[in-house]
């Protein structure tokens, strides 16, 4: 094994970026190939694929795949979840599509939900869930939609349901008793999830840790460069136990102290292998969802790109910056714009609400290449949804 050194190694930020793009496979087309075989290998590599709601362009999941993979298809992620069923919806730090063979991670935080419900399913009966269970136990998988003898209750939040069983269903999910088998926009099916998966029971729950390795591991892969923060993303609990890990691997010359050109109080670590990135393709432009795990950590982005994005989808039109829904525009290794984007359905049409340059960006030397991404994302927004 190459020395590797106990001091850290300081990189500029160019070289940052690069490690970075290059562990979350944007520096380059199709990383993963192509079909459907890529989805699964996306997701296996990036860890989770960040699920949500907002719909004022594709959803969030479909596009963070789109942009790593040309020819993704929504029916690729279908047969992933619900033919193959390699990937399963979870918590990670927001729900999302985690691999299957990861299951075994979030085996004791369902078996904590279990024991321990959140304050929010306080109004869950026992009765309530007794009736969800048995109807998927005897019936098979349903949607919330095939439950109609519900007595509607009073929402006690905006994104709460009047029917009691969804709170129950979601309940269930995140006990582990119940997995989503299928989702198609955001209505989704439950199944009993040994039943799903063929199992006589989940797996074996790992250890704190094997879990503490697996998020090290998994930040790692999809990061390059990885801090306490960017392991610990609102995970903050887990960071002494990660931090002595880490001190371990360094002292085992498999993992090296990493500075930041210009940063002094955040510390990196990487491995050695991760240090030589190849160079990225410099016209290579994606239009990145603000859920792209790319944007999602703003303070690491900041950091590494020095660009401060801005989620505004909840704040007041008049102090909006960037706009509703803004997406960060990556050209290479830089972030040159941010543009606010609706679809126009029955019109078949991508709406550009507002354009705005940021950091070297300019028409001169990026516009044509941003109209030319702008024009394969429309393409890709208004492709059919076919379930395969």
């Amino acid at each position: 094994m190459p020395h590797t050194p106990l001091t850290p190694i300081t990189l500029d930020q160019s070289l940052a970026r690069r490690i970075w793009l290059h562990a979350q496979r944007l520096d380059g087309p199709a990383p993963f190939g192509s079909g459907a075989a890529a989805t699964q290998a996306a997701i296996d590599h990036l860890g989770y694929v960040q699920i949500d709601t907002i719909h004022v362009i594709e959803r969030c999941h479909h596009h963070i795949l789109w942009s790593r993979i040309p020819d993704y298809r929504r029916g690729h992620l279908h047969r992933a979840q619900t033919i193959e069923k390699t990937s399963f919806e979870y918590w990670t730090h927001a729900l999302s599509y985690v691999p299957t063979a990861d299951m075994r991670f979030f085996v004791p935080a369902m078996r904590q939900h279990k024991r321990e419900p959140k304050s929010w399913f306080e109004t869950v009966s026992r009765e309530d869930m007794r009736k969800v269970l048995t109807l998927i136990q005897t019936g098979g998988p349903l949607t919330i939609r095939d439950i109609e003898d519900d007595v509607l209750v009073e929402k006690d939040h905006a994104w709460a349901s009047r029917k009691p069983s969804k709170r129950a269903l979601q309940m269930a999910f995140y006990a582990g008793d119940l997995t989503i088998s299928e989702r198609v926009g955001m209505l989704k099916t439950y199944d009993l999830t040994p039943r799903h998966f063929g199992w006589d029971a989940l797996p074996k729950p790992a250890t704190e840790r094997q879990i503490a390795a697996y998020l090290l591991d998994r930040a790692l892969r999809s990061q390059g460069l990885v801090s306490l923060d960017s392991i610990c993303h609102l995970d903050a609990k887990r960071k002494p136990e990660i931090a002595a890990l880490i001190a371990a691997r360094v002292k085992r010359r498999t993992l090296v102290p990493v500075v930041i050109e210009g940063e002094g109080k955040t510390q990196h670590w990487a491995e050695p292998a991760a240090l030589e990135p190849p160079l990225p393709d410099r016209d290579l432009t994606h239009i990145l969802s603000p859920f792209d795990p790319l944007i999602i950590q703003r303070k690491r982005l900041k950091l590494f790109f020095g660009y401060d994005h801005r989620f505004e989808a909840y704040v007041p039109k008049q102090k909006r910056i960037f706009g509703y829904f803004a997406l960060p525009v990556l050209v290479g290794d830089e972030v040159v714009a941010v543009i606010d984007l609706k679809t126009d359905r029955e019109q078949r049409a991508l709406l550009i609400q507002q354009w705005t340059w940021v950091g070297i960006g300019s028409p001169q030397r990026h516009k044509a290449l941003v109209e030319d991404a702008l024009g394969r994302f429309e393409t890709f927004q208004f492709r059919p949804a076919v379930l395969d």
